[in-house]
């Protein structure tokens, strides 16, 4: 088998898994915005459908771990090849972590369909889920393109995810303070704003190992990190 012969296969591979991740990518967008719609519109049927779509997630993730063990073991790549495989092998795990806690936020919307309803923290959460909505997205094409620039913006843009965790987490200790009716439905969003500071974390990540994959070492800088919670007292 000629050389060209055995790069192009490789070339092949890559892009195989590739489309898998970003099949993945795309399944676990929908679930962001769909486990959202259903805690903002008491949709149980949607919800519902974003805990089943884990399933199809899981099954990519399965996939691409199959390929890119078959690879390592076939082609037994070197310097930025091995990279690539690794890479992609850490990104789809990353992924089905995210579609995991989209899985848990669609499962406490079911929760808070009989609880009161908390508004202003409906609509803080709403808005930190359309941002980690959007970094997932940006993080494939990053990843796509192969656009170091872009990771390493997203890794200061997880901070915003941050501090709207801290806020609406001195926001519901006030409520569960106002009253003992408060405490369940709060501690269910608290746990969902969680959920999505976690994607945030996930999400920069799978930017870090895009500038290793670029570069073949990590940035240099610590990861930004502005989630205060485990420090306030209330």
């Amino acid at each position: 088998m000629s050389n060209a012969h055995i790069v192009k296969s490789f070339d092949e591979e890559l892009a195989q898994i590739e489309n898998l991740i970003l099949e993945m990518g795309g399944i676990v967008e929908t679930q962001i915005m769909e486990s959202m719609q259903a805690l903002c519109n008491r949709d149980e049927e949607l919800a519902v459908k974003v805990r089943k779509d884990d399933k199809s997630v899981d099954a990519l993730e399965t996939r691409v771990n199959e390929l890119t063990l078959r690879t390592l073991a076939l082609r037994q790549p070197m310097a930025r090849d091995l990279r690539s495989v690794v890479c992609a092998l850490k990104v789809s795990g990353n992924l089905e972590r995210i579609g995991d806690y989209a899985k848990n936020i669609a499962k406490r919307s079911l929760v808070l369909n009989e609880a009161t309803r908390i508004v202003s923290a409906e609509k803080t959460i709403n808005r930190m889920s359309k941002l980690v909505q959007v970094m997932v997205a940006d993080v494939l094409n990053a990843y796509v393109s192969k656009d170091i620039a872009m990771a390493d913006e997203l890794l200061l843009r997880d901070e915003e995810v941050d501090h709207m965790h801290n806020t609406l987490f001195r926001e519901l200790l006030t409520y569960m303070m106002e009253s003992s009716s408060n405490i369940t439905p709060c501690m269910h969003m608290l746990f969902i704003a969680k959920n999505l500071e976690r994607m945030g974390d996930y999400v920069t990540s799978i930017a870090e190992q895009i500038h290793y994959l670029e570069t073949g070492s990590i940035p240099e800088s610590d990861r930004p990190k502005s989630d205060m919670t485990s420090q306030i007292a209330g």
